[in-house]
């Protein structure tokens, strides 16, 4: 965790609509649903901890991230739909799971909500993998098709209370990508197959397909 904070650090700390942004969270009283959207590779996890770790040293207990991916099918749905290949895509994703938990953390109602996180050790989605509090008024929700002007994806847009959205060059995304596989083990030629057949797919979606957002970020 601490190098991938220190990592966001070199990367947003300097940049002026980060700051922006920052400056505006500090603002904000009480519980806000904050969308991050952004292609894959776009930089959405490095950004939302940079994001959380900055207010909580601000305030301590302020803000807590709350991943797409938590709402992931099972491997063993996706190979029973015949959907594997394209895990990651928006039909692999419990969408209206994803809806009723962020409803129930902008009502807050109850003292503590438990949200699901992807194990990427593991490939598999853990429920009640994090715990938020009631107190916690931040909560920067991250993922690839928040803002994806599709249903059932659009269903999300009404419960959020301010959009991030990082626009990334697809040309850039696909060299993060390949790398991406490469540090998981695969072959360069193997690393390029697996981003242009799925990850660039779902990039382009979302590039060409999402809303505006309050906030755009580029690199």
């Amino acid at each position: 965790m601490t190098q991938a904070v220190n990592s966001a650090e070199s990367l947003w700390s300097n940049h002026a609509k980060a700051s922006d942004l920052i400056a505006h969270l500090l603002t904000l009283k009480g519980r806000h649903i904050i969308a991050i959207a952004g292609a894959p590779g776009s930089g959405k996890s490095t950004l939302s901890e940079y994001l959380a770790s900055t207010l909580n040293a601000h305030s301590p207990g302020s803000a807590a991230i709350v991943p797409m991916d938590g709402f992931h099918y099972d491997d063993a749905v996706l190979h029973a739909r015949g959907t594997y290949p394209r895990k990651g895509a928006p039909f692999t994703f419990d969408v209206g799971g994803m809806v009723s938990l962020l409803r129930r953390l902008k009502e807050n109602a109850e003292s503590e909500i438990a949200v699901p996180v992807f194990d990427r050790n593991l490939e598999i989605s853990r429920a009640g993998g994090r715990l938020i509090a009631q107190v916690t008024p931040l909560l920067l929700v991250e993922g690839n098709y928040l803002l994806l002007d599709q249903q059932p994806w659009a269903a999300l847009r009404p419960i959020y209370d301010l959009t991030v959205f990082l626009s990334v060059p697809v040309a850039e995304l696909e060299t993060r990508l390949v790398r991406r596989w490469i540090d998981h083990g695969l072959d360069p030629i193997a690393a390029r197959k697996r981003a242009q057949d799925n990850d660039l797919e779902n990039a382009k979606l979302v590039e060409g397909h999402s809303t505006a957002a309050d906030f755009t970020l580029t690199e």
